[in-house]
């Protein structure tokens, strides 16, 4: 009876939030390709939630498929004229087809259109996250706290640039500071790269340099990892925190800047990857998907739905990788068609897509073996 109550809690505390959360993100991601398709004339033979064989499914008015298939990872719409579900194009059923077929096939699509409709996915889910936070700050505000510092930490970067007590953060690297947080988050991105924080202490104003120390952090659920600190805290006395009520129209604004935040710290991540100024152990797949949505769950619905903006964001900003089978790849090779005059050959093509693969299936399996050793720690 403990095996299977163990068993039935972590498919309802972590599975289900992992799924639920996923299937909505995939499901907009592929309905932006279905409907800017549908817009463009472009015939929809497929839209799929998952990957593998079917579950159940039925057809539209239109001849659409949609269907529920097995592997919960992922999803696809095949549009008419495709091969497969990574829509690599069928030349041979392309060169046999009517003329009116191919008008109505992605192949013989204008190079816009095809373009519009590739990239209406990762825009999709942008947008999704965009909606979300929006709603979020709408109905609960933003937690928010001045820039003062209430205490700085014995021996810390910012004890021994000068900072003290009561001063006032005005500007980092020359970008304003409204409250505590945009402190925290361009500090905790930046671990051991140097930067100028202009603070206001007596009403005037002075610049410190300092270099935000690398220490390892728990969580409140014990993940462990790795951010820039520089030693200064604050409370309730001397940040007032507080929560910022806010209108549709704020809101939104607030929104554009939270994904773009997501977006811009993503690839200051990689970035750092690239130059070795960061580990790469922080990419995970869907074993630490599952297992942040189970935690997430545990704080409760709201927090799930913005993990479900975050993993929109990333979900988009992954499609968008330059890479042969995701939707940046084939953009990429809209741009040379564009430059060009005229698509990539069918080998060309054909090895691209092998590549492409090749290093799909890598990014995956190396992300899985950091899940499983943060798994065991």
């Amino acid at each position: 009876m403990d095996a299977l109550a163990s068993t039935f809690a972590f498919l309802t505390g972590y599975i289900l939030p992992f799924l639920v959360v996923l299937t909505i993100v995939v499901f907009v991601h592929e309905m932006g390709h279905y409907l800017v398709g549908r817009w463009c004339g472009i015939r929809v033979m497929a839209f799929s939630v998952g990957f593998g064989p079917e579950i159940f499914g039925f057809n539209d008015k239109h001849g659409t498929r949609w269907k529920l298939s097995a592997i919960p990872l992922g999803g696809y719409v095949k549009f008419f004229g495709d091969e497969n579900a990574a829509s690599v194009p069928d030349n041979d059923g392309y060169a046999a087809m009517s003329e009116a077929d191919r008008r109505s096939s992605f192949q013989g699509a204008a190079l816009w259109r095809r373009a519009l409709t590739v990239a209406a996915g990762p825009i999709a889910n942008f947008i999704l996250a965009i909606a979300i936070f929006a709603t979020v700050f709408t109905l609960y505000g933003r937690p928010v706290s001045d820039p003062v510092v209430a205490e700085v930490q014995p021996g810390s970067a910012a004890e021994t640039a000068g900072i003290a007590p009561g001063d006032i953060f005005v500007a980092i690297d020359g970008n304003p500071i409204e409250t505590f947080d945009d402190v925290r988050r361009y500090v905790s991105s930046r671990p051991e790269v140097e930067i100028t924080v202009t603070m206001q202490r007596d009403g005037v104003e002075r610049d410190f340099t300092l270099v935000p120390a690398r220490e390892e952090i728990e969580d409140n659920f014990g993940n462990r990892l790795e951010v820039g600190l520089i030693g200064v805290v604050t409370n309730q006395d001397t940040g007032n925190f507080r929560t910022v009520e806010m209108g549709p129209l704020e809101a939104t604004g607030q929104a554009v800047a939270e994904t773009s935040y997501i977006v811009t710290r993503t690839f200051g991540y990689i970035r750092n990857i690239i130059i070795g100024q960061e580990k790469a152990d922080q990419l995970g797949g869907p074993i630490r998907v599952a297992q942040v949505s189970g935690q997430m769950a545990t704080l409760g619905i709201l927090a799930v739905i913005q993990l479900a903006a975050v993993l929109s964001v990333s979900i988009g900003l992954l499609n968008l990788m330059p890479v042969p089978m995701l939707d940046g790849g084939h953009l990429f090779f809209y741009a040379i068609e564009a430059v060009r005059g005229r698509p990539l050959g069918e080998n060309a093509q054909e090895m691209a897509f092998r590549i492409g693969l090749g290093m799909v299936l890598a990014l995956m399996v190396f992300a899985t073996w950091n899940d499983v050793n943060m798994l065991l720690g």
